[in-house]
């Protein structure tokens, strides 16, 4: 009795609704019911209305014994109270449950024909069809667009549920994304630091100092970029990128040359442009054992490229050049903002991306 007896769902119409019962007790205003038919009415009472409530948790063929119940109810009061057209309203509503609108509505039509049918079997024939075609069909059709309403809505929130299951998918891949590329490159920079150090320790202490104080700062700029990462409100700028870059390769006893043409970019391109420099610099760091690394970027044509080269190994495997988590999220990244990637070799290997000006993310 605690749980609810209609679906939240539906709301509380349902119960304004089980109202239209009364129908049947307007006879006994002006006649005074037999024993018989005292008994036969709290019977009634009791079978009709857990019928009724169930029904709201019935589609299809599950409601169609109860929708089958009440009209048989309706043709069994018929011709001892006119009241009975009310058992043939709520059948008309209860057809809304199928839910192909066809059926409900061949379902209205078949019950509205039942109440017709038992019309000569009425003694005040008027008070009984009239209320049935007038009242029934109006709320039969009624119930049948209110519900198909409520299917929709539900189709529409189940939608919205799973675009936002995707969102939350997709903001995870970029925070992996990017915290393989935050982590990847800070984490090279300060092992060849380390490395450096060890190094210098006996040789030369104050340079060692020098190194550790870097990394202390590199571990800390990390720590700061990754935050940023995961509320999703990083903004590098290429220029900061490109210093990071340049002290990195100069840790690692790599010469760098520049040629980087001044223009104003957009957020999103600033962004994919920074992400692109800090994993090819890691890939050099990482596996090319290079000596030199060189980037080029210029704006042509409305297209930003971006060149960044070296002198070094490709990792290669089965004469294909391999792509790691790095570059394949890269990939992703440059590819939402209508742009191009390209690995060739070249004295070593050279990653080209294009992208266009007007890219967004």
């Amino acid at each position: 009795m605690r749980a609810p007896w209609v679906p939240p769902a539906v709301g509380k119409g349902p119960y304004l609704w089980a109202w239209s019962f009364l129908f049947i007790l307007w006879k006994y205003v002006y006649v005074a019911p037999s024993p018989a038919e005292v008994v036969w009415l709290v019977l009634t009472v009791l079978v009709f209305f857990p019928v009724y409530f169930l029904s709201f948790w019935r589609c299809n063929l599950q409601v169609l014994p109860l929708l089958l119940f009440v009209v048989l109810l309706g043709v069994l009061w018929a011709p001892y109270n006119s009241g009975a057209s009310t058992f043939f309203i709520f059948g008309c509503a209860m057809c809304s449950r199928f839910e192909r609108r066809g059926y409900s509505y061949l379902g209205i039509a078949l019950v509205l024909l039942c109440a017709c049918v038992m019309t000569p079997y009425v003694t005040l024939k008027i008070n009984f069809l009239a209320p049935a075609l007038i009242v029934g069909g109006p709320v039969g059709f009624a119930s049948v667009i209110e519900e198909n309403m409520r299917r929709s809505r539900d189709q529409l929130l189940r939608k919205q549920e799973e675009v936002a299951h995707l969102a939350r998918i997709a903001e995870r891949e970029r925070i992996s994304r990017d915290l393989h590329d935050l982590l990847g490159h800070t984490l090279s920079m300060i092992t060849l630091k380390a490395e450096l150090a060890g190094k210098l320790l006996e040789r030369d202490p104050a340079a060692c100092r020098d190194e550790i104080r870097d990394i202390e700062q590199t571990a800390r700029n990390a720590l700061s970029e990754v935050r940023s990462a995961v509320t999703g409100i990083r903004q590098t700028g290429f220029a900061h990128e490109l210093a990071t870059a340049r002290a990195s390769l100069a840790a690692a006893r790599v010469g760098f040359t520049e040629q980087v043409q001044p223009c104003v970019l957009p957020a999103a391109l600033e962004n994919v442009l920074s992400l692109a420099l800090r994993e090819a610099v890691t890939n050099i760091l990482r596996h090319a054992g290079a000596s030199h690394c060189e980037v080029r970027m210029t704006l042509e044509s409305g297209m930003v490229l971006l060149r960044v080269s070296d002198n070094g190994q490709a990792l290669e495997r089965g004469g294909a050049i391999v792509h790691g988590s790095g570059l394949s999220g890269m990939k992703e990244r440059v590819t939402a903002l209508g742009g191009r990637l390209a690995l060739r070799v070249d004295r070593g290997l050279a990653l080209e991306l294009s992208l266009p000006m007007g890219g967004t993310a």
